[in-house]
């Protein structure tokens, strides 16, 4: 076909249909943003999911010597205890006193079947739930006068509900209400000072 001066868009339109097209690939653009945001939300636990056991990333390395971190996991506390030199040389000598001084009820995982109960011996990791009927035990520092606990305390926790006691390492004292040791929840390293609850794996 020859070429004909007639064929050619004018100018103007070159000019709308560009326009256009422009205005068409920012809204595209803009709807995809607005899909593409609540979508990869949706690929994060929710509350609900946390709640039900999502594991918890928790920073351990503001928690002094001697002190405990509070944080919620599957709608229980967690104890997160930073213990001392002197904390850990009172568990030694407590065993003849205790239910179940090697742990040997299924209570934790296999890396925290040891008398610290834990991964790294000054970080215990506890679930702050007694195991006679759910109520919290509190912790009661070595030396105080508790009469609850008795003379010889060595530190550890006091559910005021039955009497029950517990070692810095959540070991049971026998001819106690509580049948088992706390719950040490799964839990691993994820560098010196992140700690994830709710996991197994490397250590």
């Amino acid at each position: 076909m020859p070429y004909s001066p007639a064929l050619e868009p004018a100018t103007g339109d070159t000019d709308e249909r560009r326009r256009l097209i422009l205005l068409a690939g920012a809204t595209g653009g803009v709807g995809l943003a607005a899909v593409a945001v609540p979508f990869l939300s949706s690929l994060q636990p929710s509350e609900r999911a946390r709640a039900a056991g999502a594991s918890v990333e928790v920073d351990i390395g503001d928690i002094a010597p001697g002190a405990t971190k509070v944080v919620a996991w599957r709608g229980k506390p967690v104890w997160i205890m930073r213990r001392t030199p002197h904390m850990l040389a009172a568990l030694a000598g407590l065993d003849a006193k205790l239910a179940d001084p090697d742990s040997r009820q299924h209570q934790q995982p296999e890396y925290a079947r040891n008398a610290q109960r834990s991964i790294h011996p000054e970080v215990f990791v506890g679930i702050g739930i007694c195991t006679h009927l759910g109520c919290s035990p509190g912790e009661v520092a070595a030396g105080s006068n508790n009469q609850s606990v008795g003379d010889d305390w060595q530190g550890g926790f006091f559910c005021p509900c039955h009497g029950s006691t517990f070692d810095l390492a959540g070991r049971v004292y026998k001819n106690k209400p509580a049948p088992t040791n706390l719950e040490v929840p799964p839990h691993r390293y994820l560098s010196a000072s992140k700690l994830l609850i709710g996991e197994d794996g490397a250590i």
